[in-house]
C-alpha cells in the first residue's frame, strides 16, 4: 500500500538494473531489522489476543478492539509518512525499504478496524452500515472513505504492479496516502468530538500536519530549483534526483 505505502516513493518501476547502479549497498542487517520491525508490528495483533483469550477486553469488547485496531492504523500511516522525512534529514536511503512493509501493515489494521465495525459492532446490517456511511455519522463516512482509498494502494504494492503501471502513474496513484491521513485524522477527531476528548486527535493531527507539511517544502524548494537552474543542486533536488532511482 500504502497506505501502505507512501506515494512520494518513486523508481519502484525504474528497473532493476538503474536501481543497481544508483542504490547504495543495502546493509546486511536489514534483513534482520525488517524481521524485528515485522515482529513488532504484530504486538497490538497478539495484544487483542491475549486480551481476548484472558477476558481483559473490558466491559464494551467491540469498543475496546474497535479503538486499538483504528488507533494502530493511524500510527501505522504516521509511520509509514515518516519515512521519507527521517530518510532525508538521516540521509539513511534503507529507510525506504521498509515503507512498503509499514504501509501495508497500516492497511492490514485498517482492514481488522471495519472488519469489526461490520461484523461485531453491525452484524452485517447493511442498511444500518448504508446510513452510516451516507451521512448519519459523519465520522463513519470519512473513515470508510479512508478506508476504500487504501485497497488500491495495497492491490499496488508488490513490485511487479509498479512495474506493469509504469513509475508515474504508480507514483501518482499512491500519493492518494496523503488525503488517506488527512481523512484519518478527521474520522479520529470526530469521533473523539462526541465526548469532547480532543487531546490524542491533536496529536496525531500536529504530526500528520508536520509530515505533509514537510513534503510541501520540499515541494517548493523543488520548484524553486527549477525556477531558478542556479539552485538545482539544492540537497532537495539532488536527493530527488537520486531517489527517483531506488527501489525499496
Amino acid at each position: 500500500m500504502t497506505p501502505s505505502n507512501s506515494g512520494d516513493v518513486p523508481g519502484a518501476a525504474a528497473g532493476a538494473a538503474r536501481a543497481a547502479k544508483y542504490s547504495p549497498p543495502v546493509p546486511r542487517w536489514l534483513p534482520g531489522a525488517k524481521a524485528a520491525i515485522f515482529l513488532l508490528a504484530t504486538v497490538p495483533l497478539l495484544r487483542l489476543g491475549v486480551y481476548g483469550l484472558t477476558d481483559r477486553l473490558g466491559a464494551n469488547p467491540v469498543e475496546f478492539i474497535t479503538r486499538s485496531t483504528g488507533t494502530w492504523t493511524l500510527v501505522m500511516l504516521c509511520v509509514t509518512l515518516a519515512i521519507t522525512p527521517v530518510r532525508r534529514v538521516l540521509g539513511q536511503p534503507w529507510l525506504l525499504r521498509l515503507r512498503r512493509m509499514l504501509g501495508l501493515f497500516a492497511f492490514f489494521y485498517g482492514a481488522l478496524h471495519f472488519t469489526t465495525y461490520f461484523w461485531l459492532d453491525q452484524w452485517f446490517d447493511w442498511a444500518s452500515i448504508l446510513r452510516d456511511v451516507s451521512g448519519k455519522r459523519p465520522f463513519i463516512t470519512v473513515g470508510f472513505a479512508a478506508f476504500v482509498l487504501m485497497v488500491p494502494l495495497a492491490l499496488t504494492s508488490p513490485y511487479a504492479m509498479a512495474r506493469r503501471m509504469g513509475g508515474r502513474r504508480w507514483q501518482r496513484l499512491h500519493r492518494v496516502i496523503y488525503a488517506i491521513a488527512v481523512l484519518a485524522i478527521l474520522h479520529y477527531w470526530w469521533m473523539k468530538a462526541g465526548k469532547n476528548d480532543l487531546a490524542q486527535p491533536a496529536i496525531y493531527a500536529i504530526v500528520v500536519a508536520g509530515l505533509l507539511g514537510a513534503r510541501l517544502i520540499w515541494a517548493l524548494r523543488r520548484q524553486w530549483g527549477q525556477a531558478f537552474p542556479g539552485s538545482s543542486r539544492s540537497p532537495a533536488n539532488s536527493d530527488s534526483t537520486v531517489s527517483r532511482s531506488r527501489t525499496r
